[in-house]
């Protein structure tokens, strides 16, 4: 399988959503997944294999479009329609793209597991984010 395609326009955050505010670091898309970088207390694109450490922990999920230095919302617990088709009762992980989201089959050796959500349904992602530690 390859990363979740997301429509932008459809993400949106559930009833029970927890929300930071800041600004963007880098283009940002609505529906990637993001981390907050520490020299620059900015949100950028998080990267399961990134030669950066803390790139390679999610943070949240984007909830809007921002250019760089632009305000982002990020969705970081909660329902999330995430504008794409997904699995019922399927874990979703950061993946080897910047901001990608993709299914535990498709992470490689060398990729660090970000746990990201599981599906409720088809439409609807659990956002409840967690990183182990553990390198493939």
């Amino acid at each position: 399988m390859a990363d979740l395609s997301i429509t932008a326009a459809n993400v949106v955050a559930g009833s029970n959503s927890v929300q930071e505010h800041g600004l963007a670091g880098e283009a940002i898309v609505a529906g990637k997944a993001v981390y907050k970088a520490s020299a620059t207390k900015k949100w950028m694109l998080a990267d399961s294999n990134s030669a950066t450490a803390e790139a390679k922990v999610t943070r949240g999920i984007a909830l809007n479009g921002a250019a760089l230095n632009q305000p982002v919302t990020i969705h970081k617990f909660g329902d999330l329609t995430l504008g794409s088709v997904l699995t019922a009762g399927t874990s979703y992980y950061l993946s080897d793209t910047p901001g990608g989201i993709c299914v535990f089959a498709d992470l490689a050796s060398g990729e660090d597991v970000s746990f990201i959500g599981v599906a409720k349904s088809s439409t609807v992602l659990a956002v409840n984010v967690n990183t182990p530690g553990v390198t493939l």
